[in-house]
């Protein structure tokens, strides 16, 4: 299993959000299409086809556990996994 399947595989399975390092989710919207726009400590990320702008923040090296979640939703939404 290659680095992003298991981003993706912790994402999806919701088990461990307050695991996720903000790098990690950063790489696997990146890997995902998402662009990328800075705003502060506002990571706001967006794709054509995909109606929410996903906007996330670091804690720490930590991604926040809502976001995770909320990053999950779009991905289960618009079957972005793959599968």
């Amino acid at each position: 299993m290659g680095k992003l399947e298991k981003i993706l595989w912790q994402v999806l399975r919701a088990g461990s959000d307050q695991n996720i390092s903000f790098e990690d989710l950063t790489y696997l919207l990146e890997s995902m299409g998402f662009v990328k726009r800075i705003k502060g400590s506002h990571h706001l990320f967006s794709k054509e086809g995909v109606e929410e702008i996903i906007n996330i923040q670091p804690a720490g090296n930590k991604a926040k556990p809502y976001q995770v979640k909320q990053v999950r939703i779009v991905i289960i939404k618009y079957q972005l996994a793959g599968g």
